[in-house]
């Protein structure tokens, strides 16, 4: 177990290092490896979304699926498995997308933004913690998605090759993938700095079972700290490196990337835990799973892009300026979509003996 600990903390430390690095060589500010923005500006980048500020194929999120895709080969952990609820799993990912873009970031940028100074940041990870308890409290009244099963091995290597070919015409130069002029989406470090983040961090983080809504989840439901140790050293390394860099700032307004609107900073990131937590884990685990061969994590990233496009193609996402009024009604709504689900599953998990344990796919 110590050891564990040990690998999970440096996991985290590395991602809060290279998080700094790469806002250094022209990432967004606190925004150096947040999974929900990149899979954003994929989504753009595919051209999936019309948002023309937020589109490029962050070689990051590609490098990370490869790196877990060879760790886990490369210790036999590799195999394919799903099955499991597939489609509720695309709906929660869809719908805890919508939130983290009102918020603006996933639970690794709750973290970056925090190291920045953003107190907004703070209000998000309230929310967090209250979605991930809500989340705890369906899982202890036996909550399931149904239990994973053994594929045929080929599903299991489509979803990184899928990534290894985007990441191979990204470093190529492809010129037929969207790219941002201005905006966030224009704001990058060079592809090849990029992607050698992204393997390093994909290989640390399958190696770890590093997840941020998984540690706060086992220390609300068992006292464990083993994962929190992960998302706290991320914070801690992070933090010693902006100050270090003099890019810490602290204070509510006048945040990259953020907004002040604490309601919406809350019930966004609400709904980001508390569908999370039904599908096993952050999206950054989703990622990590997936690579390792389970086609449920696959299709949960799917739901995640998707839930992306659909953000910013119906002016769901927020801004600096604060969140439309479409993109209050949407966390509302899925905050209505989580509960249910949650509601449904519990009742299901009574009914029909035989459901997945916890972190099946965390």
């Amino acid at each position: 177990m110590q050891n564990k600990k040990i690998l999970v903390a440096a996991a985290g430390g590395v991602m809060g290092l290279l998080a700094v690095l790469l806002v250094r060589y022209g990432n967004p500010a606190n925004m150096g490896y947040c999974i929900a923005c990149f899979l954003r500006d994929i989504s753009g980048g595919l051209k999936l979304h019309r948002a023309e500020t937020v589109q490029y194929m962050r070689p990051e999120i590609l490098g990370l699926i490869t790196g877990a895709f060879i760790a886990a080969v490369y210790t036999k952990e590799h195999r394919a498995v799903g099955g499991s609820s597939s489609l509720t799993r695309f709906l929660l990912a869809f719908v805890s997308m919508i939130g983290m873009l009102v918020f603006l970031g996933c639970p690794v940028r709750v973290a970056l933004r925090l190291a920045g100074g953003d107190l907004n940041a703070g209000v998000g990870l309230l929310g967090l913690i209250a979605g991930v308890f809500i989340g705890v409290q369906f899982l202890n009244r036996g909550f399931s998605l149904g239990k994973s099963v053994s594929q045929p091995k080929v599903n299991g290597y489509i979803f990184p090759a899928i990534a290894i070919i985007l990441l191979i015409l990204t470093l190529s130069g492809a010129s037929f993938f969207a790219a941002s002029k201005t905006g966030p989406g224009s704001m990058h470090a060079p592809v090849i700095i990029s992607a050698a983040a992204g393997l390093i961090a994909g290989i640390l983080v399958q190696r770890a079972r590093f997840c941020t809504v998984g540690g706060i989840r086992d220390f609300i439901m068992f006292g464990d700290t083993h994962l929190l140790i992960g998302f706290l050293s991320l914070l801690v390394v992070a933090f010693i490196g902006n100050i270090s860099v003099g890019a810490f700032k602290l204070g509510f307004a006048g945040q990259p990337i953020a907004h002040t609107d604490g309601v919406w900073n809350f019930l966004g990131m609400a709904l980001a835990g508390t569908g999370s937590t039904l599908i096993g884990g952050c999206p950054l685990r989703q990622l990590t799973a997936a690579s390792e061969g389970n086609t449920d994590c696959a299709v949960t990233v799917f739901g995640l892009i998707a839930g992306a496009a659909f953000a910013h193609n119906f002016g769901l996402a927020a801004g600096p300026n604060g969140v439309p009024a479409a993109g209050q009604a949407a966390v509302l709504i899925g905050l209505a979509v989580v509960l249910l689900t949650g509601f449904a599953g519990v009742y299901r998990s009574k009914s029909v003996p035989g459901g997945v344990g916890l972190g099946q796919n965390g």
